[in-house]
């Protein structure tokens, strides 16, 4: 009969890792009001559904898009929102749904 391996016993909540693909987006005013850390994660890398706070809809799984969360509340994965590429570029002209404000 195979042996099991012993499970490790999972993290409450991952660490936010800052490598070398996370960079930061000012907010419109440039001074730090609404500064970003923002991270592109592609296809392969994309294993779970989202919710996009731009447009409301999922982010499927498999489907490239970009991590953002505040510079000011960096260290908990409840900053973090997932959005479509193209909705987080146009968040300027759009803003945010209703449901995220």
């Amino acid at each position: 009969m195979p042996r099991r391996k012993p499970q490790r016993a999972q993290p409450a909540e991952r660490p936010l890792r800052s490598d070398s693909t996370a960079r930061i987006e000012l907010g419109p005013s440039g001074f730090g009001d609404n500064d970003h850390i923002v991270r592109q994660v592609p296809g392969s890398r994309a294993t779970k559904a989202y919710r996009c706070p731009g447009c409301d809809h999922e982010i499927a799984p498999g489907v490239a898009h970009v991590v953002a969360w505040p510079v000011n509340e960096i260290g908990g994965v409840q900053d973090r929102r997932h959005w479509h590429t193209g909705c987080w570029s146009g968040r300027q002209t759009r803003g945010v749904t209703r449901r995220w404000s």
